[in-house]
């Protein structure tokens, strides 16, 4: 797997080749430098903490300011643990950059959504509203009843109500990267991501599974199939 620690700049278009148009969200990916190694031995599994974005000391705690000193590293605001493919072969104070990804490859974002304050059932699970006809009360963007009778006589865990709505953790998959910039720190990617500007975001590779297409198509051997009852006519489609 590889990863990165980012911010979310904004959203924009490009156009490719043929003139159409690519909506985009443009990633200010890295740099982000290797701050601790874990290791099966010392802590029963491996991975690779990343830091990000510089910070003031004053900002931090003790204990997080004497993790990073013992590093070797700056002060840094965000750290992260990633399973990274490559992670044996990494060392403490190492550099991470955009460029670990290029373009074509597909990612899974993940950041915090937007914040919309105390919602109503209505605008935070797209509830409907009761009828508007006369009786109808001043009820009309309520919950309903909840209410169940002497048993169970509670209300079912997941029940929908108001509520904060937003700042949660949402993880949009499966986006391709569509160009990638060294030197700006720059990812861009295919499609939204959640959160506001400047919102912290982590880029990984997708743990979707991608099959090769224009592929040459195979006789089953399921009976069910057309192409396992009569495998002339399965071949004669393949070509």
């Amino acid at each position: 797997m590889k990863a990165i620690i980012g911010k979310k700049v904004g959203m924009s278009q490009i156009f490719d080749e043929n003139g159409h148009v690519i909506p985009v969200t443009v990633i200010e990916a890295g740099p982000c430098v290797v701050t601790m190694k874990k290791t099966t031995e010392r802590d029963g599994y491996e991975t690779v903490q990343l830091g990000y974005e510089d910070v003031a000391e004053r900002k931090l705690t003790k204990p997080e300011m004497g993790h990073l000193t013992k590093a070797g590293v700056s002060p840094k605001k965000h750290l992260r643990e990633f399973n990274l493919e490559n992670g044996a072969e990494m060392n403490v104070g190492d550099l991470v950059k955009a460029d670990v990804f290029k373009a074509g490859d597909f990612v899974d974002v993940t950041g915090t959504s937007k914040g919309h304050g105390f919602a109503g059932v209505i605008k935070r699970h797209g509830a409907h509203r009761t009828p508007t006809s006369h009786g109808g009360g001043p009820v009309h963007r309520h919950a309903g009843s909840m209410g169940s009778s002497s048993d169970p006589s509670k209300i079912f865990k997941g029940k929908i109500g108001a509520g904060h709505m937003g700042v949660d953790q949402v993880t949009v998959q499966n986006l391709t990267v569509v160009k990638v910039d060294p030197e700006l720190n720059m990812l861009v990617v295919c499609g939204a991501i959640p959160g506001p500007k400047g919102s912290l975001v982590t880029v990984k590779t997708t743990v979707k599974t991608h099959r090769a297409k224009n592929v040459e198509t195979g006789i089953s051997h399921n009976p069910q199939k057309a192409s396992g009852r009569n495998p002339q006519k399965a071949s004669a489609r393949s070509k």
